[in-house]
């Protein structure tokens, strides 16, 4: 169990993830507070689970909990550098679920409310699935603790 956690943690050292998770978290953890708190212009969980209720994402409510809460607690966990992996893993899939259930039909263009912001969130955090968190995280500080 320790060797798969370690190997879940160890990621090379290089800069590179750092470059993505920072903006990247910052990005999520705004939309995220969004749909749970109402802030930056969000609508909060009330008004996002019914605006999800009525594009078919019931509960609409839960589905504002859930996509809020993997885009706040995700954005912070990836600024962190902690379960980077698993965390860019959840994050992915939020990304596909909105482009499929919001984006696809209005076309690639952010300007038509396309898919082409969601696309871009989704290879930033596949990438980060992929590569790990790279160096300053707290996923390389648990890692050398447990070697």
């Amino acid at each position: 169990m320790k060797v798969l956690i370690t190997k879940l943690l160890t990621s090379a050292p290089s800069f590179a993830p750092l470059a993505l998770r920072i903006p990247i978290g910052i990005i999520l953890m705004a939309h995220g507070s969004q749909k749970l708190f109402g802030w930056f212009g969000g609508y909060g969980l009330e008004g996002t689970g019914q605006w999800m209720a009525s594009i078919g994402l019931t509960p609409g409510y839960l589905m504002a909990l859930m996509a809020g809460s993997s885009e706040f607690f995700g954005g912070l966990l990836i600024i962190i550098g902690l379960l980077t992996r698993p965390t860019a893993l959840v994050l992915s899939f939020t990304m596909v679920v909105a482009i499929f259930s919001v984006h696809i039909g209005n076309g690639l263009f952010l300007s038509n409310n396309g898919y082409e912001f969601g696309l871009a969130l989704l290879a930033a955090t596949v990438s980060l699935a992929v590569s790990g968190a790279g160096k300053l995280s707290a996923d390389n500080l648990l890692a050398a603790r447990l070697k």
